[in-house]
C-alpha cells in the first residue's frame, strides 16, 4: 500500500514522505489515527503543502538546534498539577502540558511529538524531559511539577 505521510512516524519516514507499507498497517493504523493519507494522483499535489508546513516547524540547522537548547536548558519550567497528600498526582502529566508549559515559560514552541519522557510523570517534584531538536541535538529540560 502506497501512503503520503502527514505526521512525524517513527522508524519510518516524516510528514511529506511517500512510503510503501504493508496493507493491514496502512489501512488499520495509519489512516485511521491520521498518520497518513492514501496515494492518489491528487493527494501528491498535497505532498509540496505538506513539506512547506514541516519546513515551518523543523529546527532550520545544527546551528539553529544549538541556539534552542541553550535557550531550553536556561529555561525553569513549572506545572502546576492536582495532587494527594502523599505528592501522588491524581493522573499524569502529558507531552501537550509540558510543550504548554514550555511555552508559557518564555521557551520556543515544542512541538510535542518530539518530547521524549522516560517513565510517566505521576509525582510532584523535579522531572527531567529530552527534547530531541536535531538528529544529533538533544536538550534536557528541567521541569518541576508542583501541587495545585
Amino acid at each position: 500500500m502506497k501512503l503520503i505521510l502527514t505526521q512525524e512516524v517513527a522508524n519510518l519516514g516524516s510528514p511529506g514522505d511517500v512510503v510503501e507499507v504493508k496493507d493491514g498497517y496502512g489501512r488499520n493504523y495509519l489512516v485511521p489515527q491520521g498518520c497518513a493519507i492514501v496515494w492518489t494522483r491528487g493527494a501528491e499535489k498535497q505532498i509540496a503543502q505538506i513539506k512547506r508546513a514541516r519546513e515551518v516547524r523543523e529546527v532550520r540547522d545544527l546551528g539553529h538546534a544549538q541556539e534552542l537548547k541553550a535557550e531550553l536548558e536556561a529555561l525553569t519550567v513549572t506545572i502546576p498539577a492536582k495532587a494527594g497528600d502523599t505528592g501522588q498526582l491524581f493522573g499524569s502529566v502529558s507531552t501537550k502540558d509540558i510543550a504548554a508549559a514550555i511555552k508559557a515559560a518564555g521557551g520556543p514552541d515544542v512541538d510535542r511529538s518530539r518530547l521524549d519522557i522516560v517513565s510517566p510523570i505521576k509525582h510532584i517534584g523535579a522531572h527531567t524531559v529530552t527534547v530531541k531538536l536535531h538528529p544529533d541535538v538533544s536538550a534536557n529540560v528541567a521541569l518541576t511539577v508542583t501541587a495545585s
